[in-house]
């Protein structure tokens, strides 16, 4: 049986894009997100956890983080769990566990620059379709 790597994260960035363009010409965008929970502990007090999370982003999404996202920004991300290590320069071996985006919506409503808020400003891209056929139908979803 196949497994199933999904993540689906609602949070807000730590900080603004770091975007680079390798030589090929893609673009990777890397940035933090954090999710918090908020519970009552055995006491009644509020307490809040937050988790920390590293978001990679590639091509047209890397493009859309560079363009729009900023520190504090609320997003929606689903993508999948990878793993990887590598040697620093002093030979020591690193491990990261990040977050492949492969779709990014954003949340919350955009500033005007009289400071009022406008109607929430969704963005949304995922990857082409590469299915065989690409056939279109006359269904309106």
């Amino acid at each position: 049986m196949a497994g199933i790597n999904k993540v689906i994260l609602v949070g807000n960035l730590g900080k603004d894009p770091e975007v680079r363009t390798l030589e090929n010409g893609a673009k990777v965008a890397n940035f933090t997100l954090a999710t918090s929970e908020t519970y009552k502990n055995k006491e009644g007090q509020r307490v809040t956890t937050t988790e920390w999370h590293n978001i990679v982003l590639w091509r047209g999404l890397a493009d859309i983080a560079e363009r729009f996202l900023r520190k504090g920004n609320q997003v929606y991300i689903e993508g999948k769990i990878k793993s990887r290590t590598w040697d620093d320069k002093d030979g020591n071996k690193r491990y990261i566990t990040e977050i492949l985006g492969d779709n990014l919506t954003m949340l919350g409503s955009k500033r005007d620059s009289d400071g009022s808020a406008s109607a929430p400003a969704p963005i949304e891209n995922t990857a082409p379709d590469t299915k065989a056929g690409d056939e279109k139908d006359d269904l309106p979803f």
